[in-house]
C-alpha cells in the first residue's frame, strides 16, 4: 500500500468525507487528486474504504483506519518529543555577498538568545532562491523584493541600496553618464543575468535614457563581476554594498536616475521564535549599515 495514499485517507476518514478533508489538510491538494489517489487505494486493495454520499466507513474502511490512526495520530507529539533535544535549526537563502559579508554579525547577535542555534546556509541566484522558498526547501530568504511577492509569502523591508557602475581603478572616466553621453557606449558590460533584479533595475533606467547597453560578460555573482572589472574586461554593474571590502582595482560611480534596490527578508507563514530572532537581528543590523549613515563601498 501507498504510504501517501493510507494518510490521505486517513485525513478523509477523519473529517468525515474528501471535500472536508481538503479544507483541512495541514498542506495544499487539490480535491481531484485526494480523490483519485484514495480511489487508487481502493482499487489496489479490492475493496470500497467508505461510502461517499453520505459518508460512511465501510466494514474494511473501519478496519483499515484502526491500523493506521495510532500512527497518524502520534505524529505531531512525536514531532515535538524529539525536537525539544535537539538545537533550533533555521534554513537561510541569499546571494553569497549576504551570506559571507553580513549574515555573520546577525548569527553573532541570535546566539545571545539561541546559543546552540545550527543554521543551513544556501546561495543562489534571485530566481533559484523564490523556488527553494516555495517548495520549503529554504526557510528565510534575504533578497531584491520583486514587483509582487509570491502568493503566501511575507516579507520585511531591510535597506534600499544605490546602483552603481564599477571602473577599472586606471579608468579616466569621472561620471556614469560619460559612458552615454556620446551614443551607445563601447566598453564591454559586465553583469548579472538579466532576471536579478540588480540587472532589470539597470536595463530600466537605461530606457529611461534612451541608452542600449547590453551584457557582454554575464557573471555569477557580483564578486565575479567586480573580479573581471578589475582584470580590464569592462565595466560592471553592481550595488554599493555596507561594509563590504573594496577591490584595490577598482573604483565605483554612483548612477543617477536609477531605482535603487530593496533588499527584503522573506518567509512563508508564521515565524518561529528562532526566525523572529533572526528577522529581528537583521533589522537592527540594516539600520546600522544604512548607506545615508555613512557606511558603503562597492563589491
Amino acid at each position: 500500500m501507498n504510504i501517501h495514499h493510507l494518510e490521505l485517507f486517513y485525513h478523509v476518514a477523519r473529517h468525515g468525507g474528501i471535500s472536508a478533508a481538503v479544507r483541512r489538510m495541514p498542506y495544499g491538494i487539490q480535491q481531484p487528486a485526494v480523490s483519485s489517489k484514495v480511489l487508487k487505494l481502493e482499487e489496489d486493495l479490492g475493496v470500497k474504504l467508505f461510502q461517499r454520499q453520505p459518508f460512511r466507513l465501510t466494514e474494511a474502511g473501519q478496519e483499515l483506519l484502526a491500523f493506521i490512526r495510532p500512527f497518524f495520530d502520534n505524529l505531531d507529539a512525536v514531532g515535538i518529543r524529539l525536537r525539544k533535544g535537539a538545537a533550533p535549526q533555521l534554513r537561510i537563502g541569499a546571494a553569497e555577498l549576504v551570506l559571507r559579508e553580513h549574515l555573520p554579525a546577525v548569527v553573532q547577535r541570535v546566539k545571545r538568545e539561541h546559543p546552540g542555534v545550527r543554521l543551513a546556509l544556501r546561495s543562489g541566484f534571485q530566481t533559484e532562491i523564490e523556488l527553494w522558498l516555495e517548495e520549503g526547501v529554504i526557510d528565510l530568504a534575504v533578497m531584491p523584493r520583486r514587483e509582487k511577492l509570491p502568493a503566501h509569502t511575507r516579507a520585511r523591508s531591510l535597506l534600499t541600496l544605490p546602483l552603481v557602475l564599477l571602473v577599472n581603478r586606471k579608468s579616466r572616466v569621472k561620471a556614469a553618464a560619460d559612458f552615454w553621453k556620446r551614443g551607445a557606449p563601447a566598453e564591454p558590460l559586465i553583469g548579472l543575468p538579466a532576471t536579478e533584479t540588480i540587472s532589470v533595475l539597470f536595463q530600466r533606467g537605461l530606457q529611461r535614457l534612451g541608452v542600449d547597453w547590453s551584457v557582454v560578460i554575464e557573471a555569477s555573482s557580483m564578486e565575479s563581476v567586480t573580479h573581471y572589472v578589475a582584470g580590464g574586461h569592462g565595466v560592471g554593474v553592481g550595488v554599493a554594498v555596507p561594509g563590504a571590502t573594496m577591490h584595490p582595482e577598482v573604483r565605483m560611480l554612483p548612477l543617477e536616475n536609477v531605482e535603487r534596490l530593496e533588499l527584503m527578508a522573506m518567509w512563508r507563514g508564521k515565524p518561529t521564535a528562532l526566525m523572529q530572532a533572526v528577522l529581528d537581528g537583521m533589522q537592527s543590523y540594516a539600520e546600522e549599515v544604512r548607506p545615508d549613515k555613512g557606511a558603503g563601498a562597492a563589491h
